[in-house]
C-alpha cells in the first residue's frame, strides 16, 4: 500500500478513494487503545492475583461483570451515536468525550492506593473496571461506526481496515512492551503507575487528534432508527447481520480469555515466563507481513473465501495449542504463526464485510445505523467474553491454582483446555456457519446502485 493508493479508483468504485491523511488520522487511536487493551487483557488478571493478591475468583468476577456491563451498554451507545446531533458530528462528539475518562480509569486500574484493605481493593478495582469499560465503549462504538461510513466502496473498505489492522498491531507491540515492563519490574506497582499514566495520556491525545481531523458524512446525519429496540430488531431481521452475530458469539466464547491465559501457560506449563512477550510479539510478524496480500487476495478471490481461510487457520492453531508441553517452543512457534496469519486476515476482511452488511440494512430500512450494528455485534462478542472470563477464574480456583508455585497436572490440563480445545471447537463451528454467507461483490454492487439512485445521485 502506497501514497498512490489514495489516487486510484478501484473497479466498480462509487466515489473517490480515501486519502491517506484521513486514513492515518482515523487509524491512529488504534495504537493507544490496543496498547492499553493488550496490557489489560494479557496481564490485568495475573497482576491482580500475583501482585495485588486478589483471589482469582474475585478478579474473574470483576472482569466478567465488567465485560457484561460493557456489552449491555454498547447498544445504548450505538443508538445514541446514530441519533446524536452535535456541531462536531454524531460520532466525533462521543470520541471527544471519551478521551479523559479513558485516561483516568486506566490509571485507577493499574495504580490502586497501596493503603486500602483487601475488601476495599476489590471494590476499587470493580469500580475502575466498570468506568474503563464505559469510557472505552464511548470511543469504540462511535469510532467503529465512523469507519463503516467513511467510504461506500466494496474494496476501498478493505484497504481502510488493512491500515487500521497495521496500526492495531503496532499498538499490540507497545502493549506487550508494557506487559514486560510491569512483569519484570522490581517494584511492579510503581512501574504499573508509570506505564498506565504514560499510556493513558497517549491514548487521550490520539483520540482527540482523530476526532479533530476525521470528517463525517453529512448525508447520514439524522438517519438513525427512532428507537434502540427498533435498531436491535433490524440487526436480527437482516439475514446477513444475523449470521455474523452468531459467528461472533461462537468465536468470542472460545477465545475471550486467550490473552489472560497466555502468561499462565507460559509460566506454569511451558516453564518460560520470560518468553511470554517474545512469543506473543511473534504473532505480530505474520499479521503485519501478510496484510497487503489479504487486500489483494480479497480483491481477486473475494472476501468470503479469504475470511474462511482465516477461520480455518485459526481453528488449526488453537487445536495445536492443546498439545503444548514444557519447553515446546517449536509447537508454540507454529501456533503463533498460524494465529497471526489467520487473525491478520480476519481483522482486515471482517470489518469490510460488516460495512457491506450495513449497506444491506439501508437497502431494507432506508436508515443508516452503523452505530447500532457495531454496538450489537460488540455486545454479542463481549457478553460471551464476560461469561468466559468468569468461567476462567472459577476453573482456576476449582482446580487448585496457586500463584507463583508449581501447578498440578490437573491445573495444567485445565489451562490447556481453556486456551486450546475450547476456542478450536468454537471456531470450527463458526467456520462451518460462515460458509452460508451470501452477500458477495455482485450482490453488493446491485444494492449500492439502488442506494445511489434513492439518494438522487444518479
Amino acid at each position: 500500500m502506497s501514497e498512490t493508493d489514495s489516487q486510484t479508483q478501484p473497479q466498480g468504485h462509487s466515489g473517490p478513494a480515501l486519502g491517506l491523511g484521513v486514513i492515518w488520522a482515523y487509524c491512529l487511536p488504534m495504537i493507544g487503545m490496543n496498547g492499553i487493551g493488550i496490557l489489560s487483557s494479557i496481564y490485568l488478571m495475573k497482576f491482580s492475583t500475583d501482585v495485588l493478591y486478589i483471589a482469582p475468583a474475585a478478579i474473574g468476577l470483576i472482569l466478567g461483570l465488567g465485560r457484561v456491563w460493557d456489552a449491555v451498554s454498547d447498544p445504548v451507545a450505538g443508538y445514541l451515536s446514530d441519533v446524536s446531533k452535535a456541531r462536531r458530528g454524531r460520532r466525533r462528539s462521543w470520541m471527544y468525550a471519551s478521551a479523559l475518562p479513558i485516561l483516568a480509569s486506566t490509571v485507577m486500574l493499574w495504580a490502586p492506593p497501596a493503603f486500602i484493605t483487601e475488601a476495599t481493593l476489590v471494590l476499587w478495582m470493580g469500580f475502575a473496571y466498570i468506568l474503563y469499560e464505559t469510557a472505552a465503549t464511548s470511543f469504540w462504538v462511535p469510532h467503529g461506526a465512523l469507519g463503516m461510513e467513511l467510504t461506500p466502496d466494496y474494496h476501498d473498505r478493505t484497504r481502510l481496515f488493512a491500515y487500521r489492522h497495521i496500526l492495531s498491531a503496532v499498538g499490540l507491540g507497545l502493549g506487550l512492551g508494557a506487559v514486560w515492563l510491569v512483569r519484570t519490574a522490581e517494584a511492579p506497582r510503581a512501574m504499573a503507575l508509570g506505564v498506565s499514566l504514560a499510556g493513558g495520556v497517549m491514548v487521550a491525545a490520539m483520540i482527540l487528534f482523530a476526532a479533530l481531523r476525521v470528517p463525517e458524512r453529512k448525508e447520514f446525519q439524522g438517519r438513525g432508527a427512532n428507537k434502540v429496540t427498533t435498531a436491535m430488531r433490524d440487526v436480527f431481521r437482516n439475514p446477513h447481520g444475523r449470521l455474523l452475530a452468531l459467528v461472533y458469539v461462537l468465536e468470542t466464547f472460545g477465545t475471550a480469555s486467550i490473552g489472560t491465559l497466555a502468561p499462565y501457560v507460559m509460566q506454569y506449563v511451558v516453564n518460560a515466563p520470560d518468553l511470554t512477550e517474545v512469543f506473543i510479539l511473534m504473532y505480530v510478524v505474520p499479521a503485519l507481513a501478510f496484510t497487503p496480500f489479504w487486500v489483494k487476495l480479497s480483491r481477486r478471490f473475494g472476501k468470503k473465501p479469504m475470511w474462511l481461510f482465516a477461520m480455518s487457520a485459526t481453528t488449526l492453531a488453537y487445536l495445536l495449542m492443546f498439545f503444548i508441553a514444557s519447553e515446546s517452543y517449536v509447537t508454540i512457534f507454529v501456533v503463533v504463526t498460524l494465529l497471526g496469519a489467520g487473525s491478520g486476515c480476519g481483522q482486515v476482511i471482517a470489518p469490510s464485510v460488516q460495512a457491506d452488511v450495513i449497506d444491506f440494512d439501508e437497502y431494507l430500512t432506508g436508515e443508516r445505523k452503523e452505530g447500532a450494528y457495531v454496538s450489537i455485534w460488540n455486545l454479542l462478542r463481549k457478553a460471551p467474553a464476560g461469561i468466559t472470563a468468569m468461567i476462567t477464574g472459577f476453573v482456576l480456583q476449582a482446580v487448585g491454582f496457586e500463584p507463583n508455585a508449581e501447578q498440578t497436572e490437573a491445573t495444567k490440563t485445565a489451562l490447556l483446555a481453556l486456551i486450546g480445545l475450547l476456542p478450536a471447537t468454537c471456531y470450527g463451528v463458526a467456520t462451518l456457519l460462515f460458509t452460508r454467507f451470501s452477500l458477495d461483490e455482485a450482490e453488493h454492487a446491485r444494492i449500492a446502485e439502488e442506494l445511489l439512485a434513492r439518494r438522487g445521485k444518479l
